[in-house]
């Protein structure tokens, strides 16, 4: 009895690391196929993401929008929801951020930068909010309406960076630039790397003060377990679903914000990478551990980051690394249908 328990208990932490390896173990298969070396390829993805010192930068400019947009993920997870919705909260809250920062003038720094990040984080917030109240109020499944309120922000913000935000005689779709003083600061000189990792890591130690050590922290987990038990408890399962969606919304949009005020100083159609997808992976990877969850944003950041340059110095192309990303959430599934069957409790 006592085994089996120490086996699921290391299961959790065990399985993502075997899916990780697996994802790596194929992708060298990959890379052999496309006339490579997968050792040499491997060692310049790490290099360039953890040594080198733009590489360092890069990584973690990467690693900001991955990590917000994945706690607001995880942070759904824990209510029994799935928010597959984070890429458009990442594009809404880019447009919050990005309104505060053109026409918001004057302001000194230290108002307007936090200005325009709570603007990011409130119509990130509105965002999650709009499914949140559907499925506590009308009984609408979030999966589907998260992912129909994706392509409405992405093509909201296309038409708003074509035309009423475009910046006059643009060649492409993007707005003015932001106010200097809306701007996050470069925190590594001659790198795009900026304080938006900080808000990410901040964001972070909040989330996990409120899910470990506050009663908000244990409502949520409790309807996410069960939400019949909460309801005879007297805790609000309307009012919890509604506020964990608007939280994990606005989380995302604090990415988007940060793609805004860190890096673009614009608002860009189709600035997000596909960011808030990635978000999904990671959480699932980070298995409801905010450790975790700060671990594979990292390990995601390395290979976004480190995809150009190892398809310049080793000959792989960037598609294996997407590949990766894909078979990684591929492992990661089969994993859990193998502790069912272990635990089916």
């Amino acid at each position: 009895m006592q085994t089996h328990r120490i086996h699921s208990n290391l299961l959790p932490i065990l399985s993502p690391l075997i899916a990780i390896a697996l994802a790596l173990l194929v992708g060298a298969i990959l890379i052999l196929l496309a006339k490579a070396n997968p050792i040499t390829a491997y060692s310049i993805l790490i290099q360039e993401s953890l040594t080198n010192y733009y590489g360092f930068g890069n990584m973690l400019t990467k690693t900001a929008p991955l990590l917000l947009s994945s706690l607001g993920v995880l942070l759904a997870l824990k209510a029994g929801l799935f928010n597959i919705g984070a890429e458009g909260q990442i594009y809404m809250g880019g447009l919050g951020s990005a309104l505060v920062g053109l026409y918001l003038q004057g302001i000194p720094g230290l108002i307007h930068v936090p200005l325009a990040l709570l603007g990011g984080f409130i119509l990130g917030a509105i965002w999650g909010l709009i499914p949140g109240y559907l499925k506590a109020m009308r009984g609408v499944n979030e999966v589907i309406t998260t992912l129909l309120l994706n392509y409405i922000a992405l093509n909201f913000i296309g038409y708003l960076a074509n035309n009423p935000l475009k910046e006059p005689g643009a060649p492409s779709a993007y707005s003015s630039l932001i106010s200097e003083s809306a701007r996050l600061p470069i925190i590594m000189s001659q790198t795009q790397a900026h304080a938006g990792i900080f808000v990410g890591l901040l964001a972070t130690i909040i989330l996990w003060v409120i899910l470990a050590r506050s009663p908000l922290g244990y409502q949520i987990e409790a309807v996410g377990l069960n939400p019949i038990a909460a309801r005879y408890a007297g805790m609000s399962f309307e009012g919890t679903i509604i506020a964990v969606m608007a939280i994990a919304g606005g989380l995302a949009g604090l990415a988007g914000a940060g793609e805004v005020m860190g890096l673009k100083y614009r608002l860009f159609d189709r600035f997000s990478p596909g960011y808030g997808f990635d978000a999904i992976a990671i959480a699932l990877l980070g298995r409801g551990n905010i450790g975790g969850i700060l671990l594979t944003s990292v390990f995601f950041a390395i290979l976004r980051s480190g995809a150009n340059v190892m398809q310049r110095s080793a000959g792989v192309p960037v598609t294996v690394v997407y590949a990766i990303q894909g078979l990684t959430v591929l492992f990661i599934a089969i994993s859990f249908a193998i502790e069912r069957r272990i635990n089916p409790l």
